[in-house]
């Protein structure tokens, strides 16, 4: 397993970590096989999504803000950070890729991303890499 070490900037983030992935599976050689892309935390989560154009997580953070928003008078965990529970439940925590030729395969516009909803903080970002 290979542990990405990462620092968000802001209390919502969608960080693109596509070639730091792609970087793991050159490093070890994979040409066929796949990855799993896991994120250990309860207020972050993973997904893959378009990656072409910045308006896309710009409208994807205030669709989930709309839905989900920060503050709201009927939370009752104590932290103050439910949104950002209820935001990376629903995104999920984990995202699986297929590699072929030594590339991660996606559709045209696809990246992976780690989604923050509770920083600026220290992530990390498990990578479970398995040729065929």
């Amino acid at each position: 397993m290979i542990e990405l070490k990462l620092r968000t900037t802001s209390h919502t983030q969608f960080l693109e970590i596509t070639s730091l992935v792609q970087t793991e599976i050159n490093r070890a050689g994979i040409k066929a096989g796949s990855a799993t892309v896991f994120v250990p935390h309860t207020t972050a989560g993973i997904m893959i999504q378009e990656n072409a154009d910045p308006d896309v997580m710009r409208d994807m953070e205030y669709a989930l803000e709309k839905m989900i928003p920060w503050k709201d008078h009927n939370y009752r965990h104590g932290e103050g950070n439910t949104a950002a529970h209820v935001k990376a439940a629903c995104l999920g925590s984990s995202a699986h890729v297929f590699i072929e030729d030594g590339q991660i395969q996606f559709g045209t516009w696809q990246g992976i991303y780690l989604c923050e909803f509770d920083g600026p903080r220290s992530r990390n970002v498990w990578v479970k890499l398995q040729k065929d």
